[in-house]
C-alpha cells in the first residue's frame, strides 16, 4: 500500500493538478491526504474521481485558508475519529486485517 501526503497550497492551479495526476500515476497511492486545498467538497470530489479513489473525508476551508482532503481506495478502511481545521485523526485498517 502506498500513501501520498501533500501540502498542496491551493489545488486548482494547472501545475498542482498536473503534479497530483503524475504522482497518482507514478505511485498509485491507496491513500491520499491533501492539506491547504483551499477548496470545498464539491470541487474536491471531482478530482477524487479522476484519481480513481473510492472514499473520502473533508474538512472545509475557512474563507480562503485551510481545507483538508483524505481520499482512499477500497483496499483500506478508514474511520475519522476526530477532526479540526488543522488535522484529521483516523483509524486505518487494511482489508487483510492489519492496522
Amino acid at each position: 500500500m502506498s500513501i501520498l501526503s501533500w501540502n498542496i497550497r491551493g489545488l486548482g492551479k494547472k501545475e498542482s493538478m498536473r503534479a497530483l495526476k503524475n504522482a497518482g500515476v507514478k505511485f498509485k497511492p491507496s491513500i491520499i491526504f491533501l492539506s491547504e486545498t483551499k477548496k470545498k467538497k464539491r470541487y474536491l470530489e471531482k478530482i477524487k474521481m479522476k484519481m480513481k479513489l473510492d472514499e473520502s473525508f473533508y474538512v472545509e476551508p475557512v474563507g480562503l485558508a485551510g481545507g483538508l482532503a483524505l481520499w482512499w481506495s477500497n483496499e483500506a478502511n478508514i474511520s475519522a475519529l476526530n477532526y479540526e481545521k488543522n488535522f484529521i485523526d483516523t483509524k486505518v485498517s487494511l482489508n487483510n486485517g492489519e492496522e
